[in-house]
């Protein structure tokens, strides 16, 4: 996104904070950012474009804050979770985000309420996955239940904090009190073999889920190996030669849009050629893991 169209989604949206979407006006905008109105439609159609852009662009900020505080963590640790969340709910105040939700599920626009939908269940999906993380595969039939209760929790609770201020409750103590509440009703329905919503559910709202999922798995298959070879592998120019190599297939086969696929079975032969022998699992691993991964790439 260029800085022009960076600065009109800022601006405009320090007005919608100021005076609300409704009462803003296209002209606001463009006096405000002052931009000329053939400048306003070369980037936006509208100015529920504009909105939905402004939408986006805080949540990939979030995203990006949010992968962060993972970064060298247990995914289980629930602290971690608890920072993410708090993250997300002083980003959502500080931009004033619950009032624009509020006045757009207030309009009679299905465009933006279909758009705020489909972002309620991106929290949802994300939720659930990290509700994974932390109680484990074996409770996962029931955490899409618990994270749709975790989520209503949140919200109501939230509601009140922002309309309601209390002395000495934080954002903070909020998300920990859901947390050891949803925690209880994990255990308890887990216990009791209650379900009422399959998670399969959403891998059918989400079919590149299990896509994003195998990446995972190779990236971390991949970071693996490459620990054990700079630790295991005694021959300096070896470890070059296969450093290298699992270099090349990080970047040819995750961030390459279409995967040489003749180049990646080469260095896979490359590989096998002469590994270390504590090597060998783990690159069994990785070359099984590539193989899946380009072929659901293929069939996507």
């Amino acid at each position: 996104m260029n800085d022009r169209k960076q600065h009109v989604i800022k601006m405009a949206h320090q007005l919608f904070m100021e005076k609300g979407f409704q009462a803003t006006s296209i002209q606001d905008i463009l006096d405000f950012s002052g931009i000329s109105k053939g400048t306003f439609y070369n980037y936006f159609s509208s100015k529920k474009e504009l909105l939905i852009a402004i939408f986006n662009s805080l949540h990939e900020i979030l995203e990006i804050e949010r992968n962060k505080l993972l970064i060298g963590q247990d995914p289980s640790d629930q602290e971690i979770f608890i920072k993410q969340i708090e993250l997300q709910m002083k980003l959502n105040k500080q931009n004033k985000l619950f009032a624009l939700f509020e006045e757009v599920l207030f309009s009679n626009d299905m465009d933006f309420k279909d758009f705020l939908k489909q972002m309620q269940l991106n929290q949802l999906n994300w939720t659930f996955y990290r509700m994974v993380d932390i109680y484990g595969d074996d409770k996962k039939p029931y955490l899409l239940d618990c994270t749709i209760l975790f989520t209503g929790m949140l919200h109501h609770q939230f509601h009140v904090f922002f309309h309601q201020k209390q002395p000495g409750l934080t954002i903070q103590r909020i998300i920990r009190y859901c947390i050891n509440r949803i925690s209880s009703v994990v255990e308890e329905v887990s216990s009791a073999g209650e379900q009422l919503h399959d998670p399969r559910l959403i891998e059918e709202w989400f079919p590149t889920n299990k896509r994003m999922k195998n990446q995972k798995k190779l990236e971390q298959a991949l970071t693996n190996l490459k620990r054990i070879v700079r630790k295991e592998c005694p021959n300096e120019k070896q470890q070059l030669k296969w450093m290298e190599l699992l270099d090349f297939l990080q970047e040819e086969v995750l961030h390459s849009k279409q995967p040489r696929v003749y180049l990646v079975e080469s260095a896979l032969d490359s590989l096998v050629e002469d590994p270390c022998k504590v090597m060998k699992k783990e690159l069994h691993t990785i070359i099984n893991l590539i193989h899946q991964y380009i072929h659901q790439n293929d069939s996507d």
